[in-house]
C-alpha cells in the first residue's frame, strides 16, 4: 500500500501540471522517474524500469514537418510483499517549438526536444540543418550571429545558413539560451537534420553541454574502412625447355642487357629506334647492322619519338567549391546526361528594336525611370511568344507533360559565387519598365548574395544573354530542369543584306538566337513555331506594346 499510496501522490502533481505536460513530456518523464526511483530503493522489495523508445519517419522531418522527436514510453514495476504495482507513462512529444528561415516559404528546422537519464545533460532541444528547396541535400554555416551562452528570443536570427541558391538567415522561435554551437562559421557540406546547435531552457544549464556531443541517432556514419587488399600472389613462369637447347652451360648476363655491335647501336640512334624493339641474328642474339636496316624496311625510317616526361614540379591552387556552384554542376550534368536536347538558331534583325529602345529610353529619362535594355525586351518577347505557343511552357513529369499558365521567366545572372538564374513572374502581363526594374533589382540582389527562395523558384523558361555583356556571337545553352527550353542570345553585328532588286544591297542589325528543347516535350516544328512568333516580337517590336 506504501507504493499505491506514493503513485498517487505524484498523480496529483500531474494533475495540476498540465502545461508541463503539453509543453515537453521527457521533463514530466524525468521528474516522474526521479520521485520513484528513490522510494522503490527503500522497500527490501525488487523494482525494474524498462524504456522503450518509438519515434517518426525522420527521413520526411523536414519537407512534411513532421517530427523527429523520440516519444519515451515509461514503465514502473515493482514488487513488494508479494504486492504488484504498476505504472506506465506513454506521452507524445511535442514539436510546437519549431524555429524556422527568414524569407523561405514553409521551410522548416529539424529541431528535437532530447531526454537523458544522466544528471549531467538537462532537457534541451536540437536543431538541425534545415531543408529549404526540393533539391537541397546539404548546406554550409555561413556565420553564427549568436554565440555561445547568449540569450535567444522568438525572433531573433541565430545564423546565416547558404544553401544551394541564396544564403538565408535562421530565426528562433523559442525563447532560452544558446548553450552549444555544433557546427562553427564556414562549415560547408552538412547534410539536412545534422544536428547543428543546442538550446536549453535554464541559464545554468549551459555549463553542462560544454564537452556535448550529438547523439549516434543524429551522427553522419563514417564509412568503414576496407580492408587492404590482399598482396598479390607471385606467379612464377616455368621456363619451356626446349629440345634443341644445348646441355653446355653459358654464363649469364643480366636480363636488361642487349648485345649490339657498335655499328648497330650508332645507325639506331641516328634514327630513334629502341634497341629493345629489334630481335638480333647474329651470335648469341647480338644486334647487327643488317637488323637495324631490315627494321628500317619494315617501319620506316622514323621510329615514334619518346613521350616527355611530366613537369613534376607544377604550382597550383585549390580554390574552394562553393554550394551554389556544386548544385550547378550537378543539376547541369543532369540535364545532359537525362534531357534528349536539340538546337534550333535563327537570326533576327534588330533595327527596329533599337531604334524603339531609344525612343522608350527617351520617356524612361524625363519619367526618372530605369533605363531599358536588349535584355528586357527579349524577355517581354520570350513571355510572349510563350502565351501563342504554349507547349514549350510545359516540363516533363514522366507519365505526362505539365503545361503552365502562368509565364515566369527565369534571367541566367552571372556573380563572382556562381550562375544565379532570378524569375520574372507573369513576364507576359507586366510593362517593360517593371521588367527593367525587377531584373535591376534581382541581378543586384544576385550579386550581393541576398536573394530569397522566392526571387529564384517557380520560372518556367530562362534567357541567358551572352550577347551584350560578353560579345559572343552565338551559343548552345543548357537546359536548366524542370523546365523544357531555354533561349541563348548572341551579340547583334552589322551585316550586308540583299535587297528585292537586282544590284540593291542594306545594312541590318542581325542578332542570331538559338532555342534549346527538349525532345521529349517539344517536337522540332513546335520549336520553331515557337521561334517564329519569337522573331515576329523581335523584327515588329511595337506589336509588343499592344
Amino acid at each position: 500500500m506504501t507504493y499505491a499510496t506514493h503513485v498517487l501522490r505524484h498523480s496529483k502533481k500531474i494533475r495540476s501540471s498540465s502545461n508541463l505536460l503539453r509543453h515537453d513530456s521527457a521533463i514530466l518523464v524525468r521528474w516522474f522517474s526521479n520521485g520513484t526511483r528513490s522510494s522503490l530503493d527503500k522497500g527490501d522489495g525488487r523494482h525494474s524500469i524498462s524504456k522503450s523508445f518509438s519515434g517518426c519517419n525522420s527521413g520526411s522531418a523536414v519537407s512534411n514537418n513532421r517530427c523527429r522527436s523520440v516519444s519515451p514510453t515509461v514503465s514502473f514495476v515493482a514488487t513488494y510483499n508479494g504486492n504488484v504495482l504498476r505504472n506506465a507513462i506513454d506521452p507524445c512529444a511535442s514539436m510546437a517549438n519549431m524555429p524556422f528561415m527568414r524569407g523561405s516559404s514553409g521551410s522548416q528546422v529539424p529541431s528535437r526536444r532530447s531526454f537523458s537519464t544522466a544528471s549531467d545533460l538537462p532537457p534541451h532541444q536540437e536543431i538541425g540543418m534545415p531543408s529549404l528547396s526540393p533539391t537541397m541535400t546539404e548546406g554550409n554555416i555561413a556565420r553564427w550571429l549568436k554565440k555561445e551562452g547568449d540569450k535567444v528570443s522568438p525572433g531573433e536570427v541565430l545564423c546565416e545558413v547558404e544553401t544551394d541558391k541564396a544564403t538565408v538567415e535562421m530565426e528562433c522561435m523559442e525563447e532560452g539560451y544558446l548553450a552549444k554551437i555544433l557546427r562553427g562559421d564556414g562549415a560547408s557540406s552538412i547534410k539536412v537534420g545534422e544536428v547543428i546547435a543546442i538550446t536549453v531552457e535554464e541559464e545554468d544549464d549551459i555549463a553542462k553541454f560544454k564537452d556535448y556531443q550529438p547523439s549516434a541517432s543524429d551522427a553522419t556514419p563514417s564509412p568503414k574502412a576496407s580492408p587492404p587488399p590482399p598482396p598479390p600472389k607471385e606467379e612464377v613462369a616455368k621456363k619451356p625447355v626446349t629440345p634443341s637447347e644445348p646441355n653446355a652451360s653459358k654464363p649469364s648476363a643480366p636480363a636488361d642487357r642487349i648485345f649490339a655491335s657498335p655499328l648497330a647501336r650508332k645507325l639506331a640512334e641516328d634514327h630513334n629506334i629502341h634497341l629493345t624493339n629489334i630481335k638480333g641474328t647474329g651470335p648469341e642474339g647480338r644486334i647487327v647492322k643488317a637488323d637495324i636496316e631490315d627494321y628500317l624496311a619494315s617501319h620506316g625510317s622514323e621510329a615514334p619519338a619518346a613521350a616527355p616526361k611530366a613537369d613534376a614540379a607544377l604550382e597550383y591552387t585549390d580554390i574552394p567549391v562553393s554550394q551554389i556552384r556544386k548544385v550547378t554542376a550537378s543539376r547541369l550534368l543532369l540535364s545532359k546526361q537525362t534531357i534528349p536536347h536539340y538546337y534550333l538558331t535563327v537570326d533576327t534583325c534588330v533595327d527596329k528594336l533599337m531604334e524603339l529602345r531609344s525612343q522608350l529610353n527617351s520617356l524612361q529619362e524625363a519619367s526618372g525611370g530605369k533605363k531599358l535594355s536588349v535584355n528586357d525586351l527579349v524577355i517581354k518577347a520570350a513571355a510572349l511568344a510563350l502565351r501563342k505557343v504554349p507547349q514549350c511552357n510545359s516540363s516533363w513529369a514522366n507519365d505526362y507533360i505539365r503545361q503552365y499558365h502562368n509565364i515566369n521567366i527565369n534571367v541566367a545572372v552571372q556573380t563572382d559565387n556562381g550562375l544565379y538564374v532570378p524569375v520574372v513572374r507573369d513576364a507576359d502581363k507586366k510593362g517593360l519598365s517593371t521588367i527593367a526594374e525587377e531584373v535591376k533589382n534581382l541581378a543586384q540582389k544576385a550579386k550581393d548574395n541576398s536573394l530569397k527562395p522566392q526571387d529564384y523558384e517557380g520560372g518556367t523558361f530562362t534567357v541567358s544573354n551572352l550577347g551584350g555583356p560578353f560579345g559572343i556571337k552565338q551559343f548552345c545553352a543548357i537546359i536548366n530542369p524542370p523546365q523544357s527550353a531555354i533561349l541563348a542570345v548572341g551579340s547583334a553585328e552589322r551585316r550586308v543584306i540583299p535587297g528585292t532588286g537586282q544590284d540593291q544591297y542594306k545594312f541590318s542589325s542581325m542578332m542570331p538566337v538559338t532555342l534549346s528543347c527538349d525532345h521529349r516535350v517539344i517536337d522540332g516544328a513546335v520549336g520553331a513555331e515557337w521561334l517564329k512568333a519569337f522573331k515576329g516580337y523581335i523584327e515588329s517590336p511595337e506589336s509588343m506594346l499592344l
